[in-house]
C-alpha cells in the first residue's frame, strides 16, 4: 500500500504512542507521554521526560519509512526545545521493521549529547 497523507499521519500517532509508552515503562515515569499539538509554537511530541537535573528534554519523533532527514529534523527539534524552554531537543526515528521502542534510533548533535551527560540544565536556569 502506497502511503498517503492520512497513512502517513496514522503511523506518526502509532510510532508517539508506542515511543511515550516504552519510555514510560523503561524510565518508570508515569508524567511521560503525547503532547498535545500547539501548531505553530510547536513544543515536540513526547512531553513529561526531564534529565536527572530535572531540565526538559523535548522528544521529536519520526517514522518516515527508512529516510532520515537529519538536518531538517534536528532544526525542526532545536527550535521546539526553545519554544518548551528546554535545553536539549532530540529527535527519535522509527527504524525500518522494528517494532521495540527501545531499539530505534536518536538523532542530536554533539552538543546536545554533551548536556545529556553532564545531566542537563536543571530549572534553576532558567528562572
Amino acid at each position: 500500500m502506497a502511503r498517503n497523507r492520512a497513512s502517513a499521519r496514522s503511523a506518526g500517532s502509532r510510532f508517539e504512542r508506542t515511543t511515550a509508552d516504552g519510555l514510560r515503562k523503561r524510565l518508570r515515569n508515569d508524567y511521560i507521554d503525547r503532547r498535545v499539538k500547539t501548531g505553530a509554537n510547536d513544543r515536540g511530541d513526547i512531553a513529561g521526560v526531564r534529565t536527572v537535573l530535572g531540565g526538559r528534554v523535548v522528544i521529536e519523533t519520526k517514522d518516515y519509512g527508512g529516510v532520515i532527514k537529519a538536518s531538517e529534523w534536528l532544526r525542526e527539534a532545536e527550535i521546539e526545545a526553545a519554544n518548551d524552554d528546554a535545553p536539549i531537543g532530540v529527535v527519535i526515528i522509527k527504524r525500518r521493521a522494528v517494532t521495540d521502542p527501545m531499539k530505534q534510533y536518536v538523532l542530536m548533535d554533539v552538543e546536545t549529547l554533551c548536556r545529556l551527560l553532564e545531566g542537563g540544565a536543571n530549572e534553576a536556569d532558567f528562572n
